[in-house]
This record gives C-alpha cells, structure tokens and sequence, in this order.
C-alpha cells in the first residue's frame, strides 16, 4: 500500500510538474525523501535484516532435524567369518566335519558355506532430532542480543532520517533565500533603469561627465553579472533538493512554498534533559558487549540435550527399522584458560564503552547549548539588520534626493545602493541561519 501511495504521489508530481509546476512544501519534500531517498530506505532494510537476525536466534529453540541417506557397495565383504575363525579347535572340527558331511555329493548335498560374508552391500534413511535442554545461557543471551540489534538499528534510522530531513531543510531554504536575493537584484536593476533615465537626462544637460554614465553601466553589469550567478546557484541547489527527495528535477524548475520561509515563532526556552537517540545507542553498545560477553561465557558452560534417532534399511542383509534415544552432556573441560582472557577482553571492551558514552553524552549536551545560542543569536541579529535596513533605505532614499538636486554624485548615490542590497541579503541569510538553527536546535533537544 505505501509504494502504491508513493506511485501516486509522484505521478501526480509528474504529471503536476508537465502541465503547472506545483507549490512543494517542506512536507511534501519529507514525505518524497522517506519514500524515495535511498538512505532511508537502506536505514529499513537494515531493520529488516536485524529482524531476521533475531528469527534466526529463535530457531535455535526448537529440535535440530536432519534426515541423511547411506548407500554402500564394497569390493570384498566387509565382515567375513569362517569356521576357521572359530577359536574352540574341537567345536571347528565337529562343524568342518558336519558340513563336509552335508555337503557331500552323495549324500544329501546341502550346499552348506564354510564362511559367513556380511555387509558386502546395502543402504538405509535416518533421521536424527536433537533438542537443546541447557546450552551455556547462549540462546537466551543470544535473543535479547538480536532484541538489542533490532533497537539500535531502529535509533540508527532514527538519526539518520533526522539529519537527512534536516539536511533537505538546509537546501529548502538556500533555494527560498537565492530566490529572494534574485527578487533583491531585479529591485536593484530597476533602480539603476530609473537612474540611467536620471544620469541621460542630466548628461544632455552637461550637468554631468561620461564618467557618471559610465559609473552606473558598471554597476548594471555587476548586478547582471549577479543575477546570473543567482540563477545557477538556484538550478544546482534544487537539483540537489530533487537528488535528496528522490524525483526528477523539472526543465521548468522548482516551485517552493515561500510561507515556508517566514520567521513565527521566536527561540523556545532551553531544555536540556532530553535523551537523544544517539545516547541511547551508547547505551546499547554497552549492553550488547555484556550479552557478548556472556555469550563468550556460555561456551565454556556444560551443553546438555536430548533427542533421538531412526533408521531404516537393508545395511546388513534385510530391511529392518530402530530407534534410539540419545543423551547428551559436553563439559569443554580445557576452554576456560582461552575464554578467560576473552572475558577480560571483553570487560575491556565494556570500559572502553562506558567512558565513550560519558565523555559523548558530556559533548553531545555542550552542542545543545551551542545550537540554542546559535538560535537565539540569530534571532537578536535579525532585529539589527531590519534595523540596518531601514537605515540603508533612509540613505539611499536622501541620496537619490540629493543626487537630484545636484548635491551628490553619482557615486554618493551608487554607494548608497550598494549598501541597500547588502542589507536587504544580509536579512535573507540572517533568515536562513535563524531557521536552520532552529531546526538544529529542535532536533537536538527533541523540541
């Protein structure tokens, strides 16, 4: 059902995406990637192999059945037994003499073997079933081990999903801001067109000098220039947006929800006391290498089963069946020296473990706070640079004003147009430093 969705979902995307490029939020670019990008998708697969691993462990509950088949045919009788093999010299001589007797031509003439030949050639089936009654703790050990594979391999998708969805977000918004800083350049080319008209008017006039005209020619062709850099930052970064979610990037381009880029809410509070996933994986870690460990024990413990076997066949001279019950007990007497220098390894290991888990869970609380105060600075930056900006607009406004009234220069009023664009991109990136910090700070603090 979820691939027949994901089918569904795409070709409407498609067919969306020939007739009238649609609007694609933030949602629907999740909803893509955990669809189609090939991370998550391989992140469940390897739950799914995880899994299997566990049902794999589980058969060992069960009694272990083999059926074999065994044919033979032997140059010579395996057993051979004559009355020359008879120890008793006096019971030898009474039966040659008796089945000389028999076997003579002129008597009865038996037809009596002097030796007896077995096992020249026969086959038969059996089948075996042992159960294991105590096996070193290893079963049990051995499914709470694949129990916690299954789980850390669920956290593993966990953070992998989080970090890919934040990293779509990232290029989300670095399309929305190079689109915004296009929009930025057009304002600043239409700007210039309505000085160039200004400069032409005043040039006739001889109210000023070539160099001005050329002054604002320059400052066209950069933010052209500009422009066109724009717009190829804008192709790549949602061609790589298309490669994340797992679509085909449209000839028409991208259309992105631009609401997505607007500033709501303002930084949460801190919060400090939430277990993110990859603790919990060091933690994991930990108890997997104590299942090891106990593992690695129960091969040096007594291993006891019970079970049976039966066959059937014609192996020495006619078909018969049997049954046997079977016992058995295995004490490995010389395996403890070897395995307790694999349990020290293996204590090691748990310490080697133990001390990551604390000097990563120290680091991973110092990041919390990095990216809250990465929040929260952005979000005090913004308030400056809208405040720089009404300055920057203030400035070019009187520039443009004066340049009118002959009390400026052209460059005055040029510069003053530099600094209005600088203002106007510095908010755009101050727009997308402050959300991306805030969807870093949200997925480390589980806000």
């Amino acid at each position: 059902m979820k691939k027949h969705i994901t089918s569904l979902l795409f070709a409407l995307l498609v067919l969306g995406l020939k007739a009238q490029t649609p609007v694609l939020t933030l949602d629907s670019c999740f909803a893509l990637a955990k669809a189609n990008n090939a991370q998550l998708l391989t992140d469940q697969l390897e739950i799914q192999k995880a899994q299997e691993v566990k049902a794999q462990v589980f058969t060992k509950h069960f009694p272990q059945v083999s059926i074999s088949y065994l044919a033979y045919y032997a140059a010579r009788p395996i057993i051979e037994y004559g009355i020359n093999d008879i120890q008793d010299d006096d019971l030898g001589a009474f039966l040659s003499a008796l089945i000389t007797t028999l076997n003579d031509p002129e008597g009865a003439n038996m037809g009596l073997p002097t030796e007896i030949n077995l096992m020249e050639k026969g086959h038969g089936v059996n089948a075996t079933a042992m159960m294991p009654v105590y096996a070193g703790g290893r079963i049990l050990n051995g499914n709470r081990l694949a129990n916690v594979g299954i789980e850390a391999a669920q956290l593993k998708a966990e953070v992998s999903e989080r970090d890919m969805l934040e990293n779509i977000e990232s290029t989300y918004y670095l399309v929305l801001g190079l689109q915004d800083k296009v929009h930025t350049v057009e304002s600043a080319l239409a700007l210039t067109d309505s000085l160039d008209h200004i400069v032409d008017v005043a040039l006739k006039a001889g109210l000023i000098t070539k160099s001005d005209k050329l002054r604002l020619a320059l400052k066209q062709n950069e933010l052209k220039a500009n422009q066109l850099q724009l717009n190829n930052g804008i192709v790549l970064a949602s061609q790589l947006l298309c490669q994340q979610i797992g679509i085909t990037y449209p000839e028409d381009g991208l259309t992105l929800d631009t609401a997505s880029f607007s500033i709501k809410n303002h930084a949460d509070a801190l919060r400090e006391n939430f277990i993110r996933p990859e603790q919990q994986l060091l933690q994991l870690q930990i108890d997997a290498e104590k299942l090891r460990k106990k593992l690695t024990l129960g091969e040096a413990l007594p291993q006891v089963g019970i079970g049976g076997t039966y066959s059937y066949g014609n192996l020495v001279r006619k078909y018969k069946g049997n049954a046997i019950a079977l016992a058995q007990v295995s004490i490995p007497l010389t395996q403890w020296w070897e395995t307790s220098h694999k349990l020290k390894e293996h204590n090691i290991a748990i310490r080697e473990a133990e001390l990551m888990q604390k000097d990563l869970t120290e680091k991973m609380g110092l990041q919390v706070k990095q990216a809250y105060n990465q929040m929260v600075e952005a979000e005090a930056l913004m308030q400056s640079d809208k405040a720089a900006l009404d300055m920057a607009q203030e400035n070019y406004r009187l520039a443009e004003l004066n340049y009118r009234a002959g009390m400026n220069t052209i460059t005055d009023v040029l510069e003053a147009h530099a600094l209005l664009l600088q203002a106007k991109n510095a908010i755009t990136d101050r727009q997308i430093t402050y959300l991306t910090a805030c969807r870093r700070y949200h997925d480390l603090s589980g806000q």
